[in-house]
């Protein structure tokens, strides 16, 4: 393996900071929406976390750029840990003066204080997540940081194999009060242990004219400029969104599909092996780069994730799921990977925060949009229609028939739009001028032109 080169022992601490923080920041996600489930059985309630929790994530990336851009970087990952520790240490607090029957009533006042307490102290460590890739710009030589921002899909994948486990240990063991006590002490290490690395890092730009504002508000003309200067750069972003918009389907009929065909035991382990698809495929991007053209690289990787969507769903087979499943965890961190490094190559240092965080807000808005949306439309449309509809009468013979059937067609609708999609994206004049703009080539389109091209 290449080495990674730049001031690689300092990245190395910055990667294993953010590893730990990322893994008890979910840890305490995953956690309270275990226990508000487990003491309320309300379903309403957990959906409530979770479309609160993606709103708040989406309508904070921009804010959260602007003030990775306009402060030093370590100085916002510390405030960053900073707040969440604090949060969590007054959510404990509650957690402890309140009667324990409190938290069995979804409508309980003591119970949604310490759930948003909590829910925003997470969402406070987005900003290490938007900070770690502009330092990535600066601490790794251009050559080499495609290896690195695989290292960083590859603790982006242990977070998530390692979180599910602990929180659902931890919750079973204490409840809540051994995650907290967790919590508290791994941010009080790492807030220690930060404050000890050296971080040479570029002053942050002082904001002037049409831009004074960035640094105080979430500013989102001023990014879109930033972004709109790009050539091609804001049709990346929408195309990002876009798959996310699809992958939304994921969410919200992956597991309902997979409970059809293997036991919840089985589902569950099965997910905890499908997880190292994240791991491995991180290192084999720090281990291989990313090749001459990570603009091509990420929409080839695309079309990949987008045909095994359309063929894991042929039978109604565990296998052919699990198989499905790896490779597409196992490509993620390629188009992850390819979308850092591009934006690392050609937006200025000094604005990446903000580009960072505006992709960040659009790109995961688009998910729960699909999410809630598709989960009607199967349970009301596509499962009747191969269950006992028209669609069962025309194809189930060959294709099978029953509520399984209705999600498996849902999927493979899902990859045929995806591919289309990608293949529109690769013979697009964005595509051709990003590519440029990534290999160096002056961008000769008419500025007209450019104004108007924000989308494929």
């Amino acid at each position: 393996m290449r080495n990674i080169h730049g001031d690689r022992r300092t990245f190395f601490h910055l990667l294993v900071s953010t590893l730990l923080v990322s893994v008890i920041n979910f840890t305490v996600w995953f956690a309270i929406t275990f226990y508000v489930y487990l003491q309320t059985r309300s379903v309403f309630a957990t959906g409530m976390i979770s479309g609160v929790f993606l709103a708040l994530t989406a309508s904070t990336g921009i804010w959260f750029g602007s003030l990775v851009d306009h402060h030093r970087k370590k100085t916002m990952m510390q405030a960053s840990t900073v707040a969440s520790l604090v949060l969590y240490a007054l959510a404990f607090a509650v957690y402890q003066v309140t009667p324990k029957e409190s938290f069995t009533d979804p409508a309980s006042v003591a119970l949604w204080v310490v759930v948003l307490l909590l829910m925003v102290g997470v969402i406070a460590g987005n900003i290490r997540t938007i900070a770690l890739p502009t330092l990535v710009t600066v601490l790794i030589t251009e050559e080499s940081r495609d290896r690195a921002n695989g290292l960083v899909g590859t603790t982006t994948g242990v977070t998530f194999l390692v979180t599910s486990v602990i929180s659902g240990i931890l919750v079973a063991v204490g409840d809540m009060f051994w995650v907290l006590v967790l919590a508290l002490a791994v941010l009080a290490v790492a807030v220690a242990h930060l404050s000890l690395v050296p971080v040479p890092e570029r002053p942050p730009a002082a904001p002037a004219g049409d831009e004074a504002p960035a640094a105080h508000t979430v500013d989102l003309r001023g990014t879109v400029r930033v972004v709109r200067g790009v050539p091609g750069l804001m049709a990346l972003i929408v195309f990002s969104a876009f798959n996310n918009l699809l992958g939304g389907v994921f969410m919200a009929l992956l597991d309902a599909y997979g409970l059809s065909l293997v036991s919840v035991q089985a589902w569950g382990l099965l997910w905890g092996v499908l997880s190292t698809g994240f791991i491995v495929g991180g290192l084999l991007v720090a281990r291989t780069g990313l090749g001459a053209n990570p603009v091509g690289l990420l929409l080839a990787v695309n079309l990949l994730l987008w045909t095994v969507t359309l063929l894991f769903p042929v039978r109604s087979s565990v296998v052919l799921l699990a198989a499905g499943m790896y490779l597409y965890m196992l490509f993620v961190p390629y188009a992850e990977a390819a979308e850092q490094t591009i934006l690392q190559k050609v937006v200025p240092y000094e604005r990446q925060g903000r580009v960072f965080g505006f992709a960040q807000s659009v790109e995961q808005a688009a998910s729960p949009l699909t999410a809630f949306l598709i989960s009607p439309v199967a349970q009301f449309v596509f499962i009747p229609f191969m269950t006992d509809g028209a669609g069962a009468d025309a194809i189930g013979g060959w294709f099978g028939t029953g509520p399984e059937r209705g999600l498996a067609l849902v999927f493979m609708l899902t990859g045929v739009i995806g591919i289309l999609a990608t293949a529109v994206a690769l013979r697009s004049r964005p595509y051709r001028r990003l590519s440029e703009r990534y290999a160096g080539v002056p961008d000769e389109t008419p500025k007209e032109v450019q104004r108007s091209e924000i989308g494929l």
